[in-house]
């Protein structure tokens, strides 16, 4: 069995674990695993126990085990398809927030920082991602209302925001919860830089000295470094050079090699 989640798979797990005790189990680990529900959740721990190998999904999350769990855990990273950038906007600089509006994903801290970017700092946001809390979702549009940088496009497709990824100059990634964002992976494979939260998720895919790190709700140092990816060039091309070094950990070859290595130990371990 390959499970997903330790407190939404855990009746699954534990069905299976009764049924076939002897046959191998994989628990892939969610942020809301590793950063919540596995530190608190009765349900969650006991999944833990059960798997017989746990995966998580970028380097910093063996952390968040405890040593005897550590040690039956590995990393995969997710990958994306390589898509060439897109043609940008050499009058605008553009950039993108991806993540349905709920409080993980704390689309107000970017919004904040849009309205201390300088007006003459010639920024554009294109917020994909629909509107699942619809307090947050009400506060994200008082914040956007008569400033016309700001573009909510709702949901889209994967391809469509694969798409709006490309052509923007920069994505942003004010998470306070992730386990290993699928959208950090995309624009980095897309040639687009990131800004992100320093937590523990975004770090295990950048690293920890990625210079596009601000911290969790500060609004005002994610509208300095905007200001600063736009005006300064080397700092730009810094943050592009460190997403282009980190790209090839995300490529779908390497991922499936990562899985098919996974299936061969857990056989191997097999009675």
């Amino acid at each position: 069995m390959i499970a997903l989640h330790a407190r939404r798979s855990a009746a699954s797990i534990a069905r299976f674990a009764e049924v076939y005790p002897q046959r191998p189990l994989v628990l892939v680990l969610t942020g809301t695993d590793l950063y919540r529900d596995i530190r608190t959740d009765p349900q969650a721990q006991r999944s833990l126990k059960l798997a017989t190998r746990l995966v998580v999904l970028q380097s910093e999350g063996i952390r968040e085990l405890e040593a005897s769990l550590a040690a039956k855990a590995t990393v995969i990273y997710q990958s994306a398809r390589p898509l060439m950038p897109g043609r940008r906007s050499k009058r605008h600089f553009d950039l993108v927030l991806v993540g349905h509006q709920r409080p993980e994903k704390d689309p107000l801290t970017a919004m904040r920082a849009l309205r201390l970017v300088p007006d003459d700092v010639p920024v554009r946001l294109f917020h994909v991602g629909a509107a699942l809390d619809s307090e947050l979702a009400a506060q994200v549009a008082k914040l956007g209302t008569g400033d016309g940088r700001y573009h909510w496009l709702g949901a889209l497709s994967q391809s469509q925001t694969r798409q709006r990824i490309k052509r923007s100059h920069l994505l942003l990634l004010p998470s306070r919860m992730e386990g290993g964002a699928n959208v950090l992976i995309e624009a980095v494979t897309s040639g687009v830089p990131v800004l992100g939260s320093d937590i523990s998720g975004n770090r295990g895919m950048l690293g920890t000295d990625y210079p596009g790190w601000f911290p969790v709700g500060d609004a005002a140092r994610l509208a300095e470094l905007i200001v600063r990816a736009a005006r300064d060039p080397r700092y730009y091309s810094t943050l592009s050079a460190r997403c282009a070094q980190r790209a090839p950990l995300f490529s779908p070859a390497g991922e499936c090699a990562a899985v098919c290595r996974l299936l061969d130990m857990t056989r191997q371990s097999t009675p």
